[in-house]
């Protein structure tokens, strides 16, 4: 299998999405990728159960792309050998009437991961400044002082709220929360496929709604949207990896491969030590209950 050096993924500088490829050819078989991906899922699960003895951080994965990128598939395929304890996924639809009493980060916050777990955000905090900006209508609906109108939301008024997002960010990096941002870069002829597939495809009908075609016309101020967030918001304490998607099993893998790499370079986690007391009666405690009948 063709090795792929995963910091070239990394968001680093400034990008144009246009120029970065939504497919990469590792060179092997779909059966090959499996059996990686599956060492891998492996490794995490050992390691996430090592997190959770050690309580120290929390890992927040970040999962965004056009309709039909793959996100939930690749959810269920990197994370199914993990505890189920030790992983939550949320996935943030439109904001209910509770949510739209708060503002726009407070869901998000709720659903942060606790010491020793993960949470993967299906659709992210991000829409905040995707679909918002290419549907600035939506923003009225966050009844927020001094915008009565979409002619009300300036500028100033996206900075302000990608400023916002980087202090979120930062916030929870410093207080023990690692955050990995993924961008699950597909290509519109290869999004054409995948909704051709919902629809001649029975099983997979329920997938597809006419909504799609409409978001899909949208391609191109979706992809400025997208790359101008990358851009802004792609920092060390939470970068952007924009990850090839044409191949659903390559994305995967990559992902997961991100996900262990980033990980393994936090050395401090490490399982606790026992009190010197208990280490040193172990032989009695084992003994103890050898002999019980």
């Amino acid at each position: 299998m063709k090795h792929i050096d995963t910091s070239s993924l990394k968001v680093t500088q400034t990008i144009q999405l246009h120029k970065i490829p939504t497919f990469i050819d590792v060179a092997t078989s779909e059966k090959k990728k499996e059996k990686k991906l599956q060492k891998i899922r492996e490794k995490l699960s050992s390691l996430q159960d090592k997190m959770y003895a050690h309580n120290k951080y929390g890992v927040l994965i970040c999962l965004q792309g056009m309709d039909t990128a793959g996100k939930d598939s690749l959810i269920r395929e990197v994370f199914k050998e993990f505890n189920a304890r030790g992983v939550v996924v949320h996935s943030f639809k439109t904001p209910n009437s509770t949510e739209l009493e708060h503002d726009y980060l407070w869901r998000h916050y709720l659903a942060l991961p606790e010491k020793g777990k993960f949470s993967v955000f299906n659709r992210t905090h991000y829409e905040n400044v995707l679909v918002t900006r290419v549907h600035p209508n939506y923003i009225l609906n966050e009844n927020i002082p001094g915008i009565e109108t979409v002619e009300d939301i300036t500028s100033a008024f996206w900075d302000n709220r990608f400023e916002s997002i980087n202090a979120f960010e930062k916030h929870i990096a410093t207080n023990g929360i690692i955050v990995l941002k993924f961008y699950l870069h597909l290509s519109k002829e290869e999004q054409r496929q995948r909704l051709l597939r919902r629809l001649e495809t029975e099983k997979h009908n329920w997938k597809f709604s006419p909504g799609d075609l409409k978001e899909r016309e949208l391609w191109d101020a979706y992809q400025n949207c997208y790359e101008d967030a990358i851009n802004r918001t792609s920092k060390e304490y939470a970068p952007w990896y924009v990850v090839p998607a044409d191949n659903k099993e390559t994305c995967r893998y990559l992902v997961a491969k991100i996900i262990l790499e980033t990980l393994q370079q936090y050395t401090d986690i490490k399982e606790p030590e026992l009190e010197d007391e208990v280490k040193e009666n172990i032989k009695m405690y084992h003994d103890k209950l050898a002999s019980e009948k």
